[in-house]
């Protein structure tokens, strides 16, 4: 088998229906949507299937639900290629907490009993701080900084996710981002605003830190048994302790993912395989990607899905 990194995606992934043929057909699928709506009180498998996508999106319920189809899919396709022991787990933002769940960090209750709390406290933060998101996508990292560095308008605006070389997202105020972004519109960069409520990543939300760093005092962190490359430092960590500082600095910290799949190129890595609604990772893959790689690029949400992943990862 070809050297692979399992990544599983966050918040913006999320669709009506996700995860719905696997839960109708599968019992164990099925067991641990149940799970999840025993651990966070929500009526998720609902929510997943019909919506509205007004209350889906809510960051209360989009953590825990989002959450319980990655890890549907990383249970499905074990059962597909069972044994399956990937190089690296990695997750972007929320999905993070889907990678530790299967690197063996968390188990799957506890990894529901933190996102649950996660969404919580964001969506209190949220209401208390109101913000957004604002992709820029035409400049780097390296230019982004500098117009921050630059900027004396009112707001506050930072750089939430580091996703590719020409793809930057912003979080803050809307007088922030407005200010900022307008700036970087007038270096050539198309301005994006994302649909979110909340201003990820961002001092907006770092009055949650304490609180869930508090609560994750009350769950038991392990050591990986496969790496996981982190969003906040872009590297592994082993120590449980390490761990559960650094997925408290997360909710207020910058997403290092463009750091992280390169680190992880330059490890061999052959196959990445996104495993979670949508293709969000893997059209960012595409953009990171060399021309003319013969690295391999897998996304999974369905069963059919996961049986062209399966014959992939099982025919080398």
């Amino acid at each position: 088998m070809r050297k692979t990194a399992i990544l599983f995606p966050g918040q913006g992934s999320q669709f009506i229906g996700m995860g719905q043929q696997f839960i109708e057909q599968d019992q164990e699928a099925a067991r641990l949507m149940a799970l999840a709506e025993k651990i966070s009180g929500f009526p998720l498998r609902k929510l997943c299937f019909e919506g509205p996508m007004e209350a889906l999106t809510r960051v209360l319920y989009l953590q825990p639900a989002l959450t319980v189809i990655n890890l549907i899919c990383w249970q499905q396709l074990l059962k597909l290629v069972p044994g399956l022991t990937p190089a690296f787990f990695a997750g972007h933002s929320l999905g993070e907490y889907s990678a530790l769940c299967a690197a063996g960090v968390l188990s799957q209750e506890e990894t529901l009993a933190l996102v649950t709390r996660r969404g919580e406290l964001m969506e209190r933060e949220g209401a208390a701080n109101p913000g957004g998101m604002r992709a820029i996508v035409g400049l780097g990292i390296a230019e982004v900084e500098q117009i921050l560095a630059g900027y004396v308008g009112e707001g506050i605006a930072v750089v939430a996710n580091h996703n590719t070389a020409a793809q930057i997202v912003l979080s803050g105020d809307e007088i922030g981002l407005a200010g900022v972004g307008d700036l970087c519109a007038a270096q050539g960069a198309k301005v994006i605003p994302l649909k979110v409520s909340v201003a990820n990543h961002s001092p907006l939300v770092a009055g949650a830190v304490d609180d869930f760093a508090a609560f994750m005092e009350t769950i038991s962190f392990q050591a990986p048994r496969v790496p996981v490359l982190f969003n906040v430092t872009g590297a592994q960590e082993q120590d449980p302790a390490a761990i559960r500082g650094i997925m408290a600095r997360q909710i207020a910290s910058r997403v290092r993912w463009l750091p992280i799949i390169q680190q992880m190129m330059a490890q061999g890595v052959e196959v990445f395989v996104e495993l979670g609604p949508k293709n969000v990772l893997t059209g960012m893959m595409r953009k990171i990607l060399p021309k003319g790689t013969s690295i391999t690029c897998l996304q999974a949400d369905s069963p059919e899905g996961l049986a062209r992943v399966a014959e992939t990862l099982g025919g080398e």
